[in-house]
């Protein structure tokens, strides 16, 4: 038997996922079997009737999950079959492995895993947009032809945005120091994770995006690196950089580059965070400005949400980090972020703990780490609460325990209702940002973001379970450009100054 792309191994031959307890729950991926941990089997079973009932019940009694079953050839006395089978997590998949080789008649000829498959050899490419067949394409594409196009911009700096990739590209740019769920793996490691996140951009924004890992955690280093390739991209996307760098290393790159840069980890939660709030709180028909909302988890994602949701209305934000409360004049574990957070919120000055916090609070938000709350302490919200529980792969409290407590409840995960996920937010952002060739992404875009998302739910379509769009609703990324577009030319940050403008 040969086995292939299985979890990888630390020095010591140690699986990855039983390495490490703290990323555990994070490398597992789900509580329930999911396609992030999904096998292909490959069996010989001998022909007698029954042999491939008893594999599927086996697999079922392991707990695994079969999805499709096909023929891969026949052998004397032997059918050679493909199963697809969903597991929980590495060592789930070995279990079940483990189980089927000792079965009489069965022979495990291959083990596949299908996400490590999928990234064989990376997920995205470059591809050209025209043919080059003859002397005379190769002639305009390159030289002698390209030296006039080069002129042309030479002479007319905006006809960047005309003739080359500026008008439709995105650079993905990390220092690898704050993936989501897995923390500061380098450069290399977040590859997978910046690859993926150009598909998205891809798939769901038409926009045209390339991964850029750099090898530097320095500030400096890496506002000096985006300007530096910053003539190339029509925006720039920061992905998982760890706070408090990533706020001072955006605010630097906004004010010093005259493309729109975006902090994906901050705002594009903000945003979508929001979206669903608008919806929730039509549900329970409470007004937005007089919420009480807990923030569990004060980083980059807990400040920028903080303010978006201030700049929609909110006047009573508490939020929290492992030390507890956040106040004016709190002096331990502080930085220029929370201070800042410090000074904005939490008008009552409270000091207690995050319990405490919820007497009263119409929204508990986590944006912290798994298990940060007891589902019972949700009890002591206001009427018809809301929680969002945006922990991932692990919420802050399960959904199925806070159930009996809450009114409505969202999570980061796709496999319960109302997933607040960036991918709502990030293509559409800059879709309407690239068409417009914006300058910037203003507070104005993302809160225009935010209520196009919210409305592509009518009225009559909301429910408890239904408070924010699919990702693959098509109507979330071109409601989102559009409304990002008109406000960018409304606000003076977009150089086409007309709407009809923008397909030119």
């Amino acid at each position: 038997m040969t086995t292939q792309f299985q979890s990888p191994t630390n020095k010591s031959g140690e699986s990855a996922d039983k390495s490490d307890e703290k990323n555990s729950d994070i490398l597992a991926g789900s509580v329930k079997p999911g396609a992030s941990h999904s096998l292909t089997l490959r069996l010989k079973i001998n022909n007698v009737p029954g042999m491939l009932g008893k594999v599927t019940s086996l697999i079922g009694e392991v707990g695994g999950d079969i999805g499709a079953i096909d023929i891969h050839g026949f052998e004397k006395n032997a059918i050679v079959r493909d199963l697809t089978v969903n597991v929980r997590n590495s060592e789930h998949g070995e279990k079940l492995v483990a189980q089927i080789k000792s079965m009489p008649g069965i022979e495990v000829v291959n083990v596949s895993d299908r996400t490590f498959l999928m990234h064989l050899g990376g997920k995205i490419r470059i591809t050209n947009k025209v043919a080059l067949t003859t002397r005379d394409d190769l002639s305009m594409a390159y030289t002698p032809g390209v030296a006039r196009v080069c002129m042309a911009i030479h002479n007319e700096p905006e006809n960047v945005y005309k003739l080359t990739i500026k008008r439709n590209t995105v650079a993905v740019i990390t220092d690898g120091s704050a993936v989501l769920g897995l923390g500061n793996i380098g450069p290399e490691a977040s590859l997978p994770v910046m690859e993926g996140k150009c598909m998205l951009f891809k798939e769901f924004g038409k926009v045209d995006a390339f991964p850029i890992a750099l090898a530097t955690q320095d500030v400096e280093e890496i506002i000096k690196a985006c300007k530096n390739i910053a003539p190339v991209f029509g925006g720039i996307n920061l992905e998982d950089i760890s706070a408090p760098r990533c706020f001072e290393i955006e605010e630097r790159l906004k004010a010093e580059l005259d493309i729109p840069v975006f902090h994906d980890d901050q705002h594009g939660t903000a945003v979508v965070v929001l979206a669903a709030l608008l919806n929730a709180v039509k549900i329970v028909k409470k007004d937005i400005a007089n919420l009480k909302v807990i923030v569990s988890g004060v980083g980059a994602a807990g400040v920028a949400c903080s303010k978006i949701l201030m700049n929609a209305g909110v006047k009573n934000i508490i939020g929290f980090d492992r030390q507890g409360a956040i106040y004016k004049g709190r002096g331990e574990h502080m930085n220029y972020m929370k201070d800042w957070f410090a000074d904005n919120t939490n008008p009552t000055t409270f000091k207690g703990t995050i319990e405490d916090a919820l007497d009263g609070a119409d929204l508990y938000l986590g944006l912290s780490g798994p298990g940060t709350i007891d589902a019972k302490s949700l009890k002591r919200m206001a009427k018809d609460p809301i929680v969002f529980a945006m922990a991932n792969p692990v919420p802050e409290v399960m959904p199925e325990d806070a159930a009996p407590f809450v009114r409505i409840m969202a999570t980061g995960r796709s496999d319960y209702p109302n997933q607040i996920n960036n991918v709502l937010c990030f293509p559409g952002i800059f879709r309407g940002a690239l068409d417009c060739q914006a300058t910037d992404i203003n507070e104005e875009m993302k809160l225009a973001a935010a209520y196009a998302i919210a409305n592509v739910i009518s009225d009559s379509e909301l429910h408890e379970d239904y408070i924010i769009p699919g990702v693959f609703n098509p109507l979330v990324g071109q409601r989102v450009a559009e409304a990002v577009a008109q406000v960018a030319i409304k606000t003076g940050v977009a150089r086409k100054s007309k709407l009809e403008d923008i397909s030119q």
